[in-house]
């Protein structure tokens, strides 16, 4: 049986640069907005995205899309089991 190739989603052009924030940053982002961790935005710990950086339940992921009129944007996103 053939050895199943890794794939990196990460290099394709459609997905968004992205990556998991420390402690600190975490905690600087909540208080920055006044907001409490579960208030993010969420995303499954089933996404493909989440897999490929290795992320748990509770971790914010930071991402960085490209914005033809706003340039780069960044979007949070709390690791959740399920809703």
């Amino acid at each position: 049986m053939a050895k199943k190739e890794e794939i990196n989603i990460f290099e394709h052009e459609l997905v968004p640069e992205a990556r998991i924030l420390n402690e600190d940053e975490k905690k600087a982002l909540l208080q920055k907005y006044n907001i409490t961790l579960f208030q993010l935005p969420k995303i499954f710990k089933r996404d493909p995205m989440v897999k490929a950086l290795g992320a748990k339940v509770g971790d914010v992921i930071e991402i960085k899309r490209k914005s033809p009129t706003a340039g780069t944007v960044l979007f949070y996103r709390v690791v959740v089991d399920e809703i």
